[in-house]
């Protein structure tokens, strides 16, 4: 993996945590996530004069990939709803690259070295020394936890998906843009009865999270996708979970959740694996 790809997936990790993060603060994180996928589709509309479309083998995975995004950022608000970000996005986070990987392995021809899967395993332990942190606090019961799991299962659909449309495209920008657009008016369809149309003035009064939101989300996914195409799905899903660590500096020095040594081990856990991912 060049130094350009693995700062492009850095960059994209750090990006998705803060949105995430911005999510979790709201007090209303279904209504914070309808704002980004709002600020995320009005993005790539408007950058849609300025790309060239994809190609047409790649639109069956822009729809199914709109579906399977509504789907994630229902589950995610629902998550954040019952649960601290300092368990729910280890675990989503951390289960997702595994199940890619698998995947991956079945259905793409993907293979990968033993160094790959090593840092695979690295960045899944950390995960998982995070999750551990987070016994007790009621957050981490099992409702909670059965909705984690769901959307790192509809993360790992999208990115499989998403991995393998990319590269039909052969406009990776474009390709997300149309994600996201799908993704948009889908959900905002869909949730106009559940919001009662609450969605115009939420906007109004909080006009800075579809905005800022929307363009972190877009390029957060955008730099992913790219680097999708440079190197393996697998590979590129779990070096992106370093977003865990990031996640996990943004809840314990500005949400102010506890830094407990769980934390701090899996987020150390993390970095390793994203350091051995570039191992042959």
């Amino acid at each position: 993996m060049s130094t350009p790809v693995l700062a492009a997936i850095l960059l994209a990790a750090l990006l998705h945590a803060s949105w995430n993060a911005a999510l979790k603060s709201r007090s209303d994180p279904f209504m914070a996530a309808l704002a980004v996928m709002s600020g995320a589709a009005l993005v790539g509309a408007l950058a849609l004069p300025f790309l060239a479309a994809p190609a047409s083998a790649s639109w069956p995975y822009i729809a199914a990939s709109g579906l399977l995004h509504i789907a994630y950022y229902s589950l995610l608000a629902q998550s954040y709803r019952h649960a601290d970000i300092g368990h729910a996005y280890p675990l989503m986070r951390g289960v997702a690259p595994v199940l890619v990987a698998v995947a991956a392995s079945l259905f793409t021809g993907e293979t990968l070295s033993t160094a790959q899967w090593s840092a695979i395993a690295l960045i899944c332990a950390g995960a998982a020394a995070l999750t551990l942190g987070a016994r007790g606090h009621p957050a981490s019961g099992l409702r909670p936890t059965l909705l984690i799991l769901s959307t790192a299962t509809v993360i790992a659909a999208y990115t499989l998906v998403d991995g393998l449309g990319v590269r039909r495209s052969a406009s990776p920008a474009a390709y997300t843009a149309w994600v996201f657009i799908a993704s948009g008016i889908g959900i905002a369809a869909l949730s106009w009865r559940h919001t009662a149309g609450q969605l115009p003035a939420y906007l109004l009064r909080n006009p800075r999270l579809p905005l800022l939101g929307g363009i972190a989300t877009t390029t957060s996914y955008s730099l992913a996708l790219w680097a999708m195409t440079q190197a393996p799905v697998a590979v590129v899903a779990a070096l992106r979970e370093t977003s865990i660590v990031f996640a996990t500096l943004i809840a314990i020095f500005i949400l102010r959740e506890p830094a407990t040594r769980s934390r701090l081990c899996g987020a150390a856990l993390v970095t390793l694996g994203a350091a051995a991912v570039r191992l042959p």
